[in-house]
């Protein structure tokens, strides 16, 4: 048995208790793969000023983490992108010199050996315990390519750790309770909407407009975490400006931004557990998204009025720019109707009046 089996609807347990090891299907052929996402910094450790080669750092890196300790063997070359840093030579010796994302998607040397009790929460904390240990294994460890000395350091982004995810909504309210005017009751000051952004609009689509997210096909595909209250999608066009700099072939349009409002708190925190350190993939396709996933902390559905993106501002002036037009266009079609009913008449009169006058 994989410690990657896939839960599906027919069988689920409580999503808060879903193991950081397994997979999970979320209907209209799309599932969640638990992977670990590490972001990567480099910096020179000599006081050579040779350039940076970023394929030979790359095969250097590689290379280490597919030998011992680590022997992480199945890491796929496209699984490790690094960016070499725009105008080395102006650098400072103490900046970055190059930025890189790791990806380790293959888990499944974490499940049980025969006869080992595989409990959810013996399986999360070896995935915790595994997960910490391979980023002090890297952490500070220098690479030598071709007499040039590099760097590294790791982190693991906040959206893709739970427990610090949690905290941060936990030190955010506990905050907000203690300087509140208002002394609302703690219990009500839980947050409820998640935000996800950088899934493909076409995943999300109606079979009758592929190019565009569907509000009715995301709230069936979300309402799988639970029950929601609110739903909002839009293009997320802009998130080429915040994301990971080793990503950059973001088109404009084909990606989207959602907010899921959730009932309860529960449902909520469920959402989050199963989001964070997965990536989504497509049924038929080899495609693995690393969508970001974080808990929204401006309201967006309980302001009086919703705080639309720019793309959204302008979408509706397009859309009131666009009613104008077949207005305008409306107006002058009656017009011309009327100037030509007129004409028609003052032409029937004329005629009438011609008959008369050679009747008589």
């Amino acid at each position: 048995m994989s410690a990657t089996t896939t839960t599906t609807k027919t069988h689920r347990r409580p999503l808060s208790s879903l193991p950081p090891t397994e997979s999970l299907e979320i209907g209209h052929g799309l599932s969640l793969s638990p992977r670990v996402k590490l972001l990567l910094t480099f910096f020179r450790a000599d006081a050579t000023v040779r350039p940076l080669d970023d394929w030979k750092l790359k095969n250097a890196l590689l290379s280490f983490l597919r030998s011992p300790p680590l022997s992480l063997s199945h890491v796929p070359d496209d699984d490790l992108l690094l960016r070499r840093l725009p105008d080395l030579h102006k650098r400072k010796r103490d900046e970055a010199v190059a930025t890189g994302t790791l990806y380790i998607r293959d888990l499944s040397f974490l499940k049980p050996t025969d006869g080992e009790n595989g409990g959810e929460e013996m399986l999360r904390k070896r995935f915790l315990d595994w997960r910490e240990s391979v980023v002090e294994k890297l952490s500070g460890i220098e690479l030598n390519i071709e007499g040039v000395k590099f760097k590294m350091t790791l982190e693991i982004p906040v959206s893709d750790d739970f427990e610090k995810m949690k905290k941060s909504w936990e030190d955010f309210y506990a905050f907000k309770f203690n300087n509140s005017s208002n002394f609302m009751r703690s219990s009500e000051q839980k947050p409820d909407t998640i935000v996800v952004r950088g899934v493909p609009s076409r995943w999300f689509a109606e079979p009758l407009v592929p190019s565009k997210a569907s509000q009715m096909v995301t709230h069936t595909i979300f309402s799988v975490f639970g029950k929601i209250r609110n739903i909002n999608v839009s293009s997320d066009d802009n998130q080429s400006d915040e994301a990971d700099d080793t990503k950059g072939d973001l088109v404009s349009g084909l990606n989207c931004k959602i907010w899921v409002r959730f009932e309860t708190y529960d449902d909520f925190y469920g959402a989050m557990n199963v989001l964070c350190s997965r990536s989504m993939q497509k049924e038929g396709s080899r495609l693995k998204v690393d969508y970001d996933v974080t808990w929204d902390r401006d309201n967006f559905f309980r302001s009086s009025q919703q705080k639309l993106s720019q793309p959204q501002l302008k979408e509706r002036e397009r859309g009131r720019e666009m009613k104008r037009e077949r207005e305008r266009q409306r107006g002058s079609q009656h017009l011309l109707m009327e100037h030509s009913r007129n004409s028609n008449r003052l032409h029937a009169n004329f005629d009438n009046a011609r008959r008369k006058r050679f009747k008589d």
